[in-house]
């Protein structure tokens, strides 16, 4: 059993109700002290991570027991890292996406992928993306999308401090996406 300081009960919540509730609980969280999430949404385990090391918390780990994942995230001052959250700061909406030319890349679960994306789109899961990076050019127009606009604004940000010049986060993404999808279920 690991030890936390506070539990946070995220079970049954899609994204990005997890990220929400783990920001405002370990606002809570004294430096150093240990927030334990239990979530039953897999894409969590990506989420819950990219966001940790985006703001500067320790993200020590996540377990498994039956359908419901532990994630343990330790706070840590501002002084103990220089990461501060960041918003990505080119967006495109969904209607500017579909009048330009370049790649789409879903990074959602391969689940919520399966059960409808846009056609062509590439999907490289959030959790998955640093150990990808060379499927992509890096010269590339590249639409960063996910069913709110959470994840792809951590994968954009990613991108672009691996060199990647011509990133765009899509704002809102899968949840107000009107056009055509492809399902492979």
């Amino acid at each position: 059993m690991i030890k936390s300081d506070v539990q946070l009960d995220a079970k049954g919540l899609a994204c990005p109700m997890p990220i929400v509730k783990t920001k405002k609980a370990v606002n809570g969280l004294e430096d150093g002290q240990v927030l334990e999430v239990q979530a039953t949404d897999k894409g969590s385990k990506a989420d819950l991570a990219a966001w940790a090391k985006t703001v500067g918390h320790q993200y020590i780990g996540t377990r498994e027991e039956g359908d419901v994942l532990y994630h343990y995230i330790r706070k840590c001052s501002t002084e103990d890292s220089d990461a501060a959250e960041k918003k990505f700061e080119r967006t495109i909406s969904n209607d500017e996406m579909t009048s330009r030319s370049g790649l789409i890349l879903d990074v959602r679960e391969e689940a919520e992928y399966a059960f409808g994306h846009i056609p062509g789109s590439k999907s490289i899961p959030m959790g998955d993306l640093e150990a990808r990076l060379e499927e992509l050019e890096k010269d590339q127009e590249i639409y960063v999308i996910c069913r709110t606009g959470t994840r792809s604004d951590m994968a954009a940000q990613m991108l672009a401090d691996k060199g990647f010049t011509k990133v765009y986060n899509v704002l809102p993404g899968m949840s107000e996406w009107n056009g055509e999808l492809t399902q492979e279920v």
